[in-house]
């Protein structure tokens, strides 16, 4: 396996909608010395503040959420089709249940202190910015809370600034 490089963000390859609404991703964090990830599928990607950034959306109950919040830094990263039953199985299964990026396969690995996987092919080390509970009273189109939220467990979204990003 080739190693990762560090590559100017606008030298991404692919479009920010397959690479996470198609292709999925996993967000990582790691707190008290311990990592957690979970596989999502709902962000994007642009300019914010003058800030190249990505924003990510976790629900409440996600464990991994209580690591976001005790992190001042995560990553996201993107993987070949060959890893697509792990990335299904890591946003199934909760870590507060199992190891499961060791049942997964993933090997942990760290770019300045921040938790990845040596199986990705790209990397994005992110800095936290920006966290917001979505709000019912905001929503303009309703039918899209009925559709997403029946349970009313709204996301948090998170702007985070992509700091690095690691490539093959």
């Amino acid at each position: 396996m080739n190693a990762l490089q560090i590559i100017e963000p606008e030298k991404l390859h692919g479009d920010v909608f397959t690479m996470i609404g198609k292709e999925w991703m996993l967000v990582t964090a790691e707190k008290d010395g311990r990592v957690n990830t979970m596989t999502a599928s709902w962000g994007g990607m642009g300019i914010l503040w003058n800030k190249k950034v990505a924003y990510i959306f976790i629900r409440p109950q996600r464990y991994t959420k209580e690591f976001i919040d005790g992190s001042e830094r995560l990553t996201l990263s993107f993987y070949d089709e060959e890893y697509r039953k792990q990335l299904s199985y890591c946003g199934t299964v909760s870590g507060k249940d199992e190891d499961k990026i060791t049942k997964a396969g993933f090997h942990i690995a760290h770019h300045h202190d921040v938790p990845y996987f040596e199986e990705a092919n790209t990397v994005l080390v992110c800095r936290k910015l920006y966290a917001q509970e979505l709000s019912e009273a905001c929503f303009l189109d309703s039918s899209l809370i009925e559709k997403n939220y029946p349970l009313k467990d709204y996301h948090t979204m998170y702007v985070v600034e992509i700091e690095e990003v690691l490539a093959r």
